[in-house]
């Protein structure tokens, strides 16, 4: 391939974020770089968007307008592109260009950490059921859940869609309960919590996946990129619990709107 045809692999790295060019040089030299399922060599050239270029097994978006934002939705804030209600969105936060859209939603009164790209191929392996990514939430609910009600929820609840899959349930302090679900149900915590009688006083989710942030104050936001998006991506990979062929990583950035069925 001739330098009209493509960028040097390292380069292409370094410019979504992994580190410098001599830090991703030890990456292909260590054979953890693939480009179309073949171990890369020193000096490759690549064409962005077209070949399939993985870390350590983990599919990468090189597309040069590529961009993930981790956001600490405040309440009172709606997680679509635009409302006909006037009230704020997330996507008023983020800067407007490169568009990008929220990956799931966190209902209105709901707070704490959101995903928004323009990674087709990411928002769906996030959003869709067989990669099953966790998501942790610190709940403060009515009354004070007593040990069995929290096994309730360990064990599964029964909905009125059928019954959850086991959570993880651990509580904080008195009326503080930590749960970890990797389900995208309407409302699934809120729902949880009401089956066990402690309605949900206020909800905050603090992870999704290997991301977390204490720093991040509500409405603020900063990128995921380098080690971390990598990370994310393997997570994804690792989750998945079947071959995926519905995937497609180079899926339009609208695709991010149209599979965020995830809601808390």
């Amino acid at each position: 391939m001739t330098e009209a045809e493509g960028e040097r692999l390292q380069k292409v790295l370094a410019r979504i974020g992994f580190g410098s060019r001599r830090t991703n040089e030890d990456l292909i030299a260590e054979g953890r770089v693939t480009v179309n399922g073949e171990v890369a060599i020193l000096g490759a050239r690549v064409k962005p968007g077209e070949d399939e270029i993985a870390v350590d097994g983990a599919i990468l978006s090189t597309l040069p307008d590529t961009i993930t934002y981790l956001l600490n939705k405040p309440r009172g804030v709606v997680t679509t592109a635009a409302d006909t209600h006037g009230r704020p969105t997330v996507i008023e936060i983020v800067p407007d260009e490169p568009r990008v859209f929220p990956v799931g939603r966190l209902d209105l009164d709901t707070e704490g950490l959101l995903l928004l790209t323009n990674d087709g191929g990411l928002a769906h392996r996030l959003t869709h059921p067989s990669f099953g990514i966790d998501k942790e939430y610190l709940v403060h609910v009515e009354g004070n859940p007593s040990r069995a009600s929290v096994r309730q929820l360990r064990d599964g609840i029964e909905l009125d869609d059928g019954m959850t899959a086991p959570a993880k349930a651990s509580t904080v302090a008195p009326g503080l309960i930590k749960i970890t679900i990797h389900e995208g149900r309407n409302r699934q915590v809120r729902r949880m919590c009401d089956a066990i009688g402690h309605p949900v006083r206020r909800l905050v989710r603090t992870r999704i996946g290997p991301i977390t942030d204490t720093r991040l104050e509500p409405g603020q936001f900063r990128l995921v990129e380098g080690n971390e998006l990598l990370d994310l991506q393997r997570a994804v990979k690792s989750t998945a619990t079947g071959d995926d062929d519905d995937a497609d990583v180079d899926a339009d950035a609208s695709a991010a709107n149209d599979i965020s069925n995830e809601i808390d």
